[in-house]
C-alpha cells in the first residue's frame, strides 16, 4: 500500500523547486536585459544634453555642501567628507 502523505510532499518539494527556479531564471534574464542598457556608450551628440546644468547631480554645489554638513554635524558621523564630529556640531 502507498502512502499518500510521501506522495505530497515529493510533489510540494517538486514544485517548489520549478517555483524557485523559474524566479531565479527570471531574475537573471531581467539582469541581463537591464545589463545590456548600461553599457551603451553615450554618442558624441548626447554629451551636450548631458552636461546641461539641470542635468547634474546636485544642481546647486553650495547648497548640497550646507545640507552635508548639517546633516553630518546633527548625526555625528562621517561618510564620504570632512572629519569625525561628536554630534553637537562642534567638529
Amino acid at each position: 500500500m502507498r502512502n499518500p502523505d510521501r506522495n505530497a510532499k515529493r510533489c510540494t518539494c517538486v514544485c517548489r523547486f520549478v517555483a524557485t527556479s523559474a524566479l531565479l531564471g527570471a531574475l537573471l534574464l531581467g539582469a541581463l536585459l537591464l545589463g545590456g542598457c548600461a553599457t551603451t556608450p553615450v554618442q558624441p551628440w548626447e554629451r551636450g544634453r548631458l552636461a546641461r546644468w539641470d542635468m547634474r547631480w546636485d544642481p546647486d554645489s553650495l547648497q548640497a555642501a550646507m545640507s552635508d554638513h548639517t546633516h553630518f554635524s546633527k548625526e555625528g558621523s562621517t561618510g564620504h567628507i570632512g572629519a569625525a564630529g561628536g554630534g553637537c556640531g562642534c567638529n
